[in-house]
């Protein structure tokens, strides 16, 4: 018998029985973050910011930091530790700036706080900054902790990928065709360089079918004139070999110099020769424009007087502010889109296996045009009555095996090297948007704006997580992008209910554990003494 025991002892000192009984699973790491953590062949070391003086959401936030590493812990190969800092100076030095938390104390007065949400992991020499808290315009403080708290799992995996990255996959931005140029891609570069090489250039005639394979993932930003046949065939055989596409293409075409020299545009058909490209594959951007209720304002000049202008901010309804999808991770937590003449997208081939998710789509006061059209700037009142659908996709994400569009073509001339035709791809993904605006940024005085970045309202939408995520999402073989996906309930106090209920809470949490202990003692002793009385 003891040498049972002995045995059940080791056994439960040796053998880590981990359960995680959370409904959302709070205390879980994905596979994914297993690996990454076995695959750590040098000590790992963290250093928390987030200390202080803190409120009871910050808190929240620091608990399950503390968590979700000393999970990270169990799970690590090697060394694993965890620091502690609260010396401004040092996450200052590291060029991190804090976030100023504005508190009302119980006698009414205010207080400012410096809060450093940010973690500081060190592998290899190598170092990375995780920004612990995310900032969602639109959503409330309580909001935006607990979206930071379903993302601290991602941002610590993706951190610690990077430093064990021996090698920088490479994008591509292909050019040729009137793509946004270097000046107006400017931000996305700077934020996709984190973790690509990335390279511009187009597909000369006469170019190698197999040019593209050493990229991960290509990007299609905004094309004005068509492709030809040879550099269709060298995408689509691209894709068949398992190649990752960001198609952010629009229906129509217009001239943005002459609406801004003549006040209209005419609007038109845009035909890139890839319709049949992407019909094939399961969508088909169509050749009409959204208008939206919910969109952006343009300074408008409405003055009488020439010489002395009135510039009033008015809707412009050709600007929608999309609306970001909850159920993928790409658009998870993620507030609204801004977007300029954006094209709705159909979803075609129901029954193909693909699976297609909306990403970005419009609000519930939306008009689609159709093509040939006339954009006027003087339309700045138009009749509400006609916005009558509702969430139209401007963004749809595709993960499948998809058919090629020359399966049963010859090889175009201009293609060197073709090789036998891929009819089927082996399984990957495809994003596409119905606009490039989305992919573009803005430039003042020199300077380019961030993506996302309107200069009139002074306002930062999401653009820029929305295309770093869906490059990630093209690229990720590893899973880690799901990670955004996880969700952790928010449960939230009725501070009213509280406060007004304040002192009753106190005395029944004061008195009933006193009041169940003498009860429960009160209980055994009668027991007892009915069990041994003497009879």
């Amino acid at each position: 018998m003891l040498g049972v025991l002995a045995i059940l002892n080791v056994v439960a000192y040796t053998c880590v029985v981990r359960w995680d009984m959370t409904d959302d699973k709070h205390y879980s790491l994905s596979n994914a973050t297993k690996e990454l953590l076995r695959k750590a062949d040098e000590p790992i070391e963290v250093t928390l910011f987030l200390q202080g003086d803190l409120n009871a959401g910050f808190r929240r936030l620091q608990k399950a930091t503390e968590e979700t590493l000393e999970e990270m812990k169990v799970y690590s190969e090697g060394s694993f530790s965890i620091a502690q800092s609260e010396d401004p100076a040092a996450a200052e030095k590291l060029g991190l700036h804090p976030i100023v938390v504005h508190e009302r104390e119980q006698d009414g007065k205010t207080a400012q706080v410096k809060v450093y949400p940010y973690a500081l992991l060190q592998y290899k020499g190598k170092k990375a900054i995780v920004a612990l808290l995310k900032n969602t315009r639109g959503l409330s403080g309580e909001e935006n902790l607990n979206a930071s708290i379903e993302n601290l799992e991602f941002a610590f995996a993706e951190a610690l990928q990077l430093l064990q990255q021996k090698e920088t996959p490479r994008v591509a931005l292909l050019e040729g065709h009137g793509e946004l140029d270097e000046e107006h891609t400017y931000d996305l570069m700077s934020a996709l360089s984190r973790y690509f090489q990335l390279d511009r250039g187009q597909i000369a005639e006469g170019a190698d079918a197999h040019i593209l394979d050493g990229y991960k993932a290509i990007i299609i930003a905004n094309p004005q004139t068509a492709f030809s046949d040879a550099e269709k065939f060298i995408i689509d055989q691209y894709i068949m070999r398992g190649g990752a596409v960001l198609w952010a293409v629009n229906g129509v075409q217009f001239s943005k110099q002459v609406l801004q020299q003549e006040g209209f545009t005419p609007v038109l058909a845009l035909d890139l020769g890839i319709t049949d490209m992407l019909y094939r594959y399961g969508v088909r951007v169509n050749p009409a424009l959204v208008q939206d209720v919910q969109c952006l304002p343009i300074p408008v000049n409405v003055s009488e007087d020439p010489s002395q202008p009135n510039l009033q901010p008015l809707p412009w309804t050709y600007a929608p502010l999309l609306l970001t999808s909850q159920g993928s991770p790409i658009t998870r937590n993620l507030g609204q889109v801004s977007s300029t003449f954006v094209s709705p997208i159909d979803a075609v081939g129901g029954e193909d296996g693909i699976e297609k998710r909306v990403l970005l789509a419009t609000s519930t006061a939306t008009r689609v045009i159709g093509t040939p059209a006339e954009v006027d700037l003087s339309d700045l009142n138009p009749d509400l009555s006609l916005f009558q659908y509702q969430y139209v996709p401007v963004g749809v994400s595709m993960e499948g095996v998809f058919p090629s569009v020359f399966a049963h073509r010859m090889v175009p001339e201009g293609v060197t090297n073709a090789g036998e035709i891929l009819k089927e791809s082996s399984r990957t993904r495809q994003v596409v948007i119905g606009s490039g605006s989305i992919l573009g940024n803005e430039s003042q005085q020199g300077q380019a704006l961030p993506m996302g970045y309107d200069r009139y309202s002074g306002m930062q939408f999401s653009n820029r997580d929305v295309v770093v995520n869906a490059v990630l999402w093209l690229t990720d073989a590893d899973g880690l992008i799901s990670l955004r996906g996880k969700e952790v309930a928010l449960r939230l106090l009725n501070d009213k209910r509280a406060h007004e209920k304040r002192m009753e809470i106190q005395i029944i949490s004061t008195i009933s554990p006193i009041v169940i202990l003498a009860l429960i003692g009160g209980a055994v002793v009668i027991i007892r003494r009915r069990k041994y009385q003497r009879v």
